[in-house]
């Protein structure tokens, strides 16, 4: 398998001009891959933490892309803050097209989404299934399809918005519940590029965007690897549960682990293990060596 080389992180300039921090993890010189994965990170962090997994993707045979989305890690804007309702999904369409652009005529695109990004990931998807199919193949880890939000919290979201939208407030994520490894919490913790605002508009985003998901399922058409945590309680794991029971069987195949926390691929060892395992066997058995 090939191996990967040095990480490299530049500007890309989005549609709209403002710059988002892109990171590519290509293949050795010469080698041909069997596909690109594009990588779109959560709430808070930043694709530099998706570093391990872009690793064991090269070894594997794909060369890897990804990218801090808007208001995170080294891209533009105010921590946690959004410019529009669609900026994410503009933002995700514009690298689609670059990491397209960068790859080997008719190598095909993977799009990987984590929580936030895997809502991201999902909704850029579920809103171009009638015109074309946007990707290859689309993995989904612990998405966000479901903010599990109280009668008081959806109040709040029918007004602040309108009122407020870029008024930012602690995200109230508790990084104990990242994963039972220890190490992984203080990482996050002491990582200067991770931050625990979100907007009035972002929040917005994600309460109405789960569920106009869950609501394109039964429609689904790209091939979809969902994997969801079992003991997540920073994602309620009922959205990801809503969207495996309405999908098609052979399109989407769904797996829930159930005694993992929500950061699958930062597990402890033992428990990321199999993760990784069904990850690789599905990756593996679409995009044969090229």
């Amino acid at each position: 398998m090939p191996s990967s080389t040095a990480s490299t992180l530049t500007p890309f300039t989005a549609t709209d001009g403002e710059n988002l921090a892109l990171q590519s993890w290509p293949l050795p010189p010469g080698a041909t891959p069997r596909a690109t994965v594009l990588l779109v990170h959560g709430l808070g962090e930043h694709v530099g933490r998706y570093d391990a997994l872009a690793r064991r993707l090269n070894a594997w045979g794909f060369a890897v892309l990804g990218y801090d989305q808007y208001g995170h890690g080294e891209s533009s804007g105010p921590r946690g803050g959004l410019t529009s309702d669609h900026r994410l999904l503009d933002d995700l369409a514009d690298l689609a097209n670059a990491a397209r652009e960068r790859a080997p005529a008719g190598s095909p695109l993977v799009v990987l989404g984590h929580s936030m990004g895997g809502l991201v990931a999902a909704l850029w998807v579920a809103q171009q299934t009638q015109r074309e199919r946007p990707v290859d193949a689309l993995v989904l880890s612990s998405p966000a399809l479901d903010a599990g939000l109280g009668a008081v919290q959806k109040l709040l979201l029918a007004t602040l918005p309108r009122m407020a939208p870029n008024l930012r407030v602690g995200n109230g994520l508790d990084a104990r519940y990242l994963s039972h490894d220890a190490a992984v919490a203080a990482a996050y913790l002491a990582d200067p590029l991770c931050h625990d605002r979100i907007s009035a508009r972002l929040a917005r985003f994600i309460a109405q965007g789960g569920p106009s998901v869950v609501a394109c399922a039964a429609q689904w058409r790209v091939p979809t690897l969902l994997m969801w945590a079992g003991s997540d309680k920073l994602v309620n794991p009922a959205g990801s549960r809503a969207f495996a029971t309405a999908a098609p069987k052979a399109v989407v195949q769904s797996h829930c682990f159930e005694p993992l926390y929500h950061e699958l691929f930062n597990e402890s060892p033992e428990l990321a293990d199999p993760v990784f395992e069904m990850l690789g066997k599905w990756l593996l058995q679409r995009f044969p060596a090229r």
